[in-house]
């Protein structure tokens, strides 16, 4: 039998995962600036919860769930995003208690599950890091967010991007609107898609979100969502806007954006690429406000604001901006061994630079010591030490900077004594220098 991966899902080997690691560093650092802390949660979780939180009418639990029964007879699913998963674990662990500062700051970052036609930059197992704050409905926090998110694609050099901001408003102000939509919808309902015809009277606001040609022609001129907001969420949305023009953070609202998650409320919002290598008006991060989504798991009454970054998408548009990742694979030093007699030394001295903190290989197959060269080079090893017969009788190594090729001899007795690393430091600046 021939055993391939299951398609929509990806190997990701060395030379994709270095640039994976530094990403997902790089962006780990920013977020530690901003006070967010990382959670850790279950790839899988009942199936009820993303049916609760994330919405019935949503294409995500209606359409693309990777769900099923396990041996307890319990209706579970892979988790098709993070925050519903976050928000149950903030309730179940009470992070909600007065021991805890708040706003609560939390990132996630693993796969998540969706099964939905492979495409490029959208697999059915794919990843996201993503943020979530809890216990404040501060429209600085919003703000604050939403340029945490700008400040992480810019810092890889990203410059064709656009803000893109919209208010969903509170319920008072959706069931407003929920009702003038529906009206204005009810004449096309022929002309509707068979998906939209079936949300038009269970969530009409997924209809402004259909990807259906002559859907989106229709709802082009459907009332907006602003016209319908009270004055508690008109107030907290111009609060929003005089923040990000404070920060001199740019941005454009469009007044059909309604994120494909039904938990969403007031602020809700897209980075959008217009790289023309990438593909314009291509979604890389989304999010928003989600204030009732913790009582709906069984919390109490919090509000919540996040945002989630597909890493798949972020690596494909670094590559075709010719992003010039960092090599994560260079070797401090290769150890070329000539002689089976020599095979436990060299044991030994890996192990004992490693001590020291250096990143070390060394020969294992006895090859000629030109092949280990060739090796040490397309490694990127700084330096190659070369352990044979008469250095070990001699009780010494030869060591050789690739960069100069300058050369010298060091003892062993010195890589095993404790101020190796000094020796090691002067000797590389004496191969360096030439002396």
């Amino acid at each position: 039998m021939k055993y391939q991966k299951i398609r929509g899902t990806a190997d990701f080997l060395p030379e994709v995962t270095n640039k994976w690691q530094y990403v997902e560093a790089k962006i780990e650092d920013m977020l530690k600036k901003y006070y967010f802390q990382e959670i850790r949660l279950p790839i899988f979780e009942q199936f009820e919860l993303f049916a609760r939180g994330v919405g019935e009418t949503s294409d995500i639990v209606s359409k693309e769930m990777y769900d099923f029964h396990d041996k307890g007879d319990r209706h579970l699913a892979l988790r098709p995003e993070g925050t519903a998963g976050v928000v149950r674990a903030y309730v179940e662990n009470k992070i909600f208690g007065p021991e805890h500062h708040k706003p609560v700051k939390y990132y996630y970052n693993g796969p998540m599950f969706r099964f939905e036609r492979p495409q490029s930059g959208r697999m059915r197992q794919f990843h996201q890091i993503g943020v979530e704050v809890y216990g404040t409905t501060n429209p600085a926090i919003d703000v604050e967010t939403m340029h945490l998110a700008m400040e992480i694609f810019k810092s890889f050099g990203i410059k064709d991007l656009s803000l893109v901001i919209n208010s969903l408003g509170n319920t008072e102000s959706r069931i407003a609107y929920r009702e003038a939509l529906i009206a204005y919808l009810e004449p096309h309902f022929d002309e509707l898609s068979e998906d939209s015809q079936q949300r038009l009277h269970k969530n009409p606001l997924r209809v402004l979100d259909s990807k259906d040609r002559k859907d989106k022609e229709i709802v082009k001129d459907a009332p907006s969502v602003l016209e319908y907001l009270d004055e508690a969420s008109t107030k907290h949305f111009e609060e929003v806007k005089e923040m990000l023009d404070y920060l001199e953070v740019p941005y454009e609202i469009d007044t059909n954006m309604v994120r494909g998650l039904d938990y969403y409320n007031d602020t809700i919002f897209e980075v959008i690429t217009n790289d023309p290598d990438f593909g314009a008006n291509t979604t890389i991060c989304a999010g928003g406000r989600y204030d009732g989504l913790v009582e709906q798991v069984g919390g109490p009454e919090t509000p919540g604001f996040g945002f989630a970054i597909g890493l798949e998408r972020l690596v494909m548009l670094l590559e075709a901006a010719n992003f010039e990742f960092p090599n994560l694979t260079e070797l401090d030093a290769f150890i070329v061994t000539i002689g089976d007699e020599v095979n436990t030394e060299a044991l030994k001295i890996v192990t004992e630079l490693r001590k020291h903190g250096l990143i070390v290989e060394r020969e294992f197959v006895g090859r000629k010591p030109g092949s280990q060269f060739k090796t040490a080079d397309k490694l990127n090893a700084k330096v190659v030490f070369t352990l044979g017969g008469m250095e070990l009788e001699n009780r010494n190594i030869n060591m050789k900077l690739l960069e100069t090729g300058n050369q010298t001899k060091i003892q062993l007795d010195d890589i095993y004594s404790d101020n190796f690393k000094e020796i090691y430091e002067a000797e590389i600046k004496k191969l360096m220098s030439g002396e």
